[in-house]
């Protein structure tokens, strides 16, 4: 074969077996050189073919495995099979459709590299990713203002727990001072959680409804919203044991007695109600939900550091929730035995069924342990507000 010149190629002399060959160039000097090797005709058909894959079907194929993926380390693995896949893998397209579990982050394992993965999700638009970066700023960093607008981004892609937590933080006040409450804010909050199922937030506007708390009273509507709740808990409790096959009919016992008001100085003012465990106020005694990873990285969070947020500071006294204090009283007490403390009515009606209705004991008096200039209503005993358990 010429060129246009009409100079012939130089002729090489290619061997198949072995990885070095001889080429003779222009001048007519030999040169020996490292070349891949080519493959039989026989053997095309067994050539890898990934590299000529498309990026679109590459892309696709990585967004159906981080939607899917239990854990991180599944997401992980991908990356570091081989340059592309590490540079496919965090296309936005494929961090916005990670799967909730793929958040799961430990505590002990928190880095900058897991803020940078966080961050780069909740960038791309993963609703999951913004509410659990904003937890974590939030509370943990204590970087208020972005952890509430990652919550915020999240709670207007209509993200329930996004919306409940937002509604926490107003009726608490959190991150500022007790004049910072907005309580109708935060019964719109739950209003809105509450129509996208979340039972939590149910919970607490049926006792909103019934106390007359940031909205106006209405008792019977509250208790009819607070029976919806024990029946969504019963019925997803259920359905998991079915799939389970641990199923039990304790939970669903019938008893033709009255369920008295754990608090004997309401029971002038609540009705008993028949003994149907749906009826009551705190629903079943069904197994405890499996906490959001979020709050689980906030309970290890501040469980490392002794369970103390802070300086005269609490945490939510359910064990699934992890929530921390923002500022001295920001929580309520039991209003029968002042040793325990919630961020809401849901953490303390699902702790009064796990533990705190076998420990509660009414006391005469219980002081403040932090002393006086707390920023409690005054109501009940101490300086801190209380929560009555019903």
């Amino acid at each position: 074969m010429r060129t246009r010149r009409g100079i012939s190629y130089p002729r090489a002399h290619v061997c198949l077996d072995d990885v070095v060959f001889e080429r003779r160039d222009f001048g007519g000097d030999n040169m020996a050189c490292r070349k891949r090797r080519r493959l039989s005709p026989g053997i095309a058909g067994k050539r890898d073919f990934f590299d000529v894959l498309p990026d679109d079907l590459v892309i696709s194929i990585l967004s159906k495995l981080s939607s899917t993926a239990a854990c991180s380390s599944d997401f992980a693995n991908v990356l570091i099979v081989c340059k592309r896949l590490n540079s496919l893998a965090v296309r936005p397209l494929v961090l916005s459709k990670a799967s909730p579990k793929m958040f799961a982050i430990k505590a002990k394992s928190w880095s900058e590299s897991a803020h940078r993965f966080l961050k780069n999700c909740a960038d791309a638009g993963n609703v999951e990713a913004c509410y659990t970066l904003g937890m974590i700023l939030f509370y943990c960093l204590e970087n208020r203002g972005s952890g509430a607008s990652l919550m915020a981004k999240a709670a207007i892609s209509s993200h329930a727990p996004a919306l409940y937590s937002l509604a926490v933080i107003q009726f608490n006040g959190s991150g500022g001072s007790k004049n910072d409450k907005d309580l109708r804010a935060g019964v719109a909050l739950c209003a809105r959680a509450a129509f996208l199922g979340h039972i939590d937030a149910l919970r607490e506007l049926g006792h909103c409804l019934q106390d007359g708390y940031g909205v106006r009273q209405n008792v019977a509507k509250g208790r009819r919203f607070l029976v919806q709740a024990n029946a969504r808990e019963l019925a997803t409790v259920l359905s998991s044991a079915a799939a389970s096959n641990n199923f039990t009919r304790s939970w669903l016992t019938w008893s033709p007695h009255p369920i008295p008001h754990p608090n004997p100085r309401h029971n002038h003012r609540h009705q008993a109600v028949p003994g149907c465990p749906l009826l009551s106020d705190f629903g079943c005694n069904v197994p405890a939900p499996e906490a959001h990873p979020s709050s689980k990285f906030l309970a290890e969070w501040f469980g490392a550091r002794g369970g103390v947020p802070g300086p005269g500071l609490r945490l939510c006294s359910h064990v699934g929730c992890g929530r921390p204090e923002t500022r001295k009283h920001e929580f309520r007490r039991c209003s029968v035995c002042g040793a325990v403390n919630y961020c809401s009515r849901a953490c303390q009606a699902l702790d009064w069924k796990l533990r705190h209705k076998a420990e509660c004991a009414p006391v005469e008096r219980w002081l403040d342990e932090e002393g006086d200039g707390g920023e409690g209503n005054g109501a009940g005993h101490g300086n801190d507000d209380v929560i009555a358990e019903s």
